[in-house]
């Protein structure tokens, strides 16, 4: 949501398997809708946030295997990271090429992004790369490309609380380390020399079921988190508290925003 703009932004995945996904745009009282990045240019957009410092959208595109990034009225539409080709099934079909979830840390130039992984395989990643393309690179061989984490259950979506330093994450695998709401400090990420030892980070919240959408509400001190078991908590910024607020046995529910107006 751009509060300023008095819009709201969302993803249409279309279908998983078509190049048929959308971003679409309204006013906050649901007029004027627009569709800001139009059928054919996104395949199946999942997590979308606005940098509201230099008004730019940033969203995944899972099937696509790409990160994206474009301004609020669907201009200047890039690839910043591209993990395979969507024409070629065999690729477009590898959930380890999968983006899904997306963060931005202006303080310190950094973009980050999950690549889930096979469904509760522990191959999910997360990985950050400069804000600013290397100069004479592309998004397929970028060089400053970083992972920041990996053997993780199933990483979907992110948010960074630059005030704090510390960037917030769901995971939807196999408990005892799935099924979570995360947190690291951005200073333990500093320095990333081997992949292969995570860094440390904490579990805030566990036992949700198929834990998908992320927001701080910082004014309040709380993160929201939705799940595909048809809930929507509330948990201190700790995980301490946990509330659901929504609770509907029919439904699933993936993304989530909010604003204070």
């Amino acid at each position: 949501i751009s509060v300023k703009d008095n819009r709201i932004y969302w993803t249409n995945m279309g279908v998983p398997t078509e190049n048929d996904g959308s971003v679409q745009s309204c006013k906050l009282d649901g007029s004027d809708v627009k569709e800001i990045v139009k059928k054919g240019d996104v395949h199946t957009p999942k997590q979308l946030i606005i940098d509201q410092k230099n008004n730019k959208l940033y969203f995944c595109d899972r099937e696509g295997l790409r990160v994206m990034r474009c301004n609020l009225d669907g201009s200047e539409q890039e690839t910043l990271v591209q993990r395979g080709d969507w024409k070629i099934k065999e690729e477009t079909q590898d959930n380890l090429r999968w983006c899904v979830g997306i963060s931005v840390d202006n303080k310190n130039g950094y973009f980050y992004w999950t690549q889930k992984g096979t469904s509760k395989g522990g191959k999910g990643k997360i990985f950050r790369a400069k804000l600013q393309m290397p100069s004479g690179e592309t998004a397929a061989n970028r060089s400053d490309i970083e992972t920041v984490f990996s053997g993780l259950p199933e990483p979907i979506d992110l948010e960074i609380d630059e005030e704090t330093g510390k960037m917030f994450w769901t995971d939807r695998g196999d408990p005892p380390m799935g099924n979570t709401i995360n947190s690291v400090e951005l200073s333990a990420l500093a320095h990333i020399e081997d992949a292969s030892d995570n860094p440390k980070y904490n579990i805030l919240a566990r036992n949700l079921h198929e834990a998908i959408g992320l927001k701080l509400d910082k004014k309040n001190q709380h993160i929201y988190a939705t799940d595909m078991g048809g809930f929507v908590y509330r948990f201190d910024l700790d995980g301490q508290n946990k509330k659901r607020i929504v609770d509907v046995e029919d439904r699933a529910f993936s993304g989530i925003t909010l604003a204070h107006v």
